[in-house]
């Protein structure tokens, strides 16, 4: 049976796209935007402008057509120039009808906002594999899926028809899918963590083999056989890909799988303890605790209120 890690742990993280406006610009203009518990997403949708992070980083130019994902850690500004005073974006005003701001003078910049919620789980799944900028230009492989989407998002967005909100939402995190697929064909430039050794084409047949039975009591041999790799050459490629060893690897994402189910649904704790590979309700309170920080009861109680 075919698994696919990446929509796994897009599901297990509850990320949600939400569609949130945007803004039109022209002459000198800039703006302060953070994510803060979310990914922020920004789409260039006409124009150009400088993305400029907090901390005196270079300015990155984005061209008409680019989009950018902010892991939403520390504030960065989209301008027209650097040096210029940034406003918040509750000082701009904002049409209800299209939940558009306008900054500066003119219509030159148009760009379509939005982010992805990651508190149903902390944000920690998503956010630790990603790093703080990605940045998708208009020439990658990617792009004709994303100008698509960013049209049908406008669309939605200037006729106001019933379901609106709805289709806009979506539309959102299906552009956030194709972000990550970009991600995926520059893992050079990701972090260690599980969506670099989803990248690894040969690490990849034993991630999906943990996503497809995460109960079955895995060895490092068998993951290894799966590679083709010695147990030595996998362990140790897999650790610099994914940040920890394979059988860690295999314990988060249970523990994940199991903040999920206490999240969405009543299972007994003993009862999902045996789903995700614990013969013994301790052993897996323990591991839950070591892990998430909180005892599996204490967890669905908390989250749940």
């Amino acid at each position: 049976m075919f698994t696919d890690p990446l929509s796994d742990a897009l599901a297990v993280a509850d990320a949600r796209g939400v569609f949130s406006g945007g803004f039109t610009a022209g002459g000198r203009w800039a703006v302060r935007l953070r994510g803060r518990d979310k990914l922020k997403v920004n789409v260039l949708a006409r124009g150009g402008c400088l993305l400029v992070a907090e901390g005196g980083a270079e300015p990155v130019a984005l061209s008409e057509g680019d989009i950018v994902v902010s892991d939403g850690r520390r504030p960065y500004v989209l301008c027209s120039e650097p040096g210029l005073e940034p406003v918040d974006p509750a000082e701009v005003a904002v049409d209800p009808r299209t939940r558009m701001g306008a900054l500066g003078g003119g219509e030159e910049v148009v760009c379509v906002s939005g982010h992805i919620d990651l508190s149903r789980d902390s944000g920690d799944l998503l956010r630790r594999a990603l790093p703080e900028l990605i940045h998708v230009r208009s020439g990658a492989a990617e792009a004709p899926v994303l100008r698509w989407l960013t049209a049908q998002l406008m669309r939605e967005m200037a006729d106001g028809r019933a379901g609106s909100a709805f289709s806009s939402d979506h539309l959102a995190q299906l552009m956030f899918l194709q972000v990550l697929r970009a991600c995926l064909s520059e893992a050079a430039a990701l972090p260690a963590g599980w969506l670099r050794a989803l990248a690894d084409e040969r690490l990849a047949p034993a991630l999906r083999l943990m996503h497809a039975d995460p109960a079955h009591p895995w060895r490092l041999e068998e993951l290894a056989r799966a590679a083709a790799m010695s147990r030595t050459t996998f362990a140790v490629r897999f650790k610099e890909a994914a940040g920890v060893p394979p059988l860690t690897y295999l314990q988060n994402w249970r523990m994940s799988l199991a903040a999920r189910a206490l999240r969405q649904d009543s299972t007994p704790v003993a009862a999902l303890a045996r789903s995700v590979g614990y013969t013994s309700e301790s052993a897996f309170s323990n591991a839950f605790k070591r892990t998430v920080g909180v005892a599996p009861r204490r967890y669905r109680e908390t989250v749940r209120s």
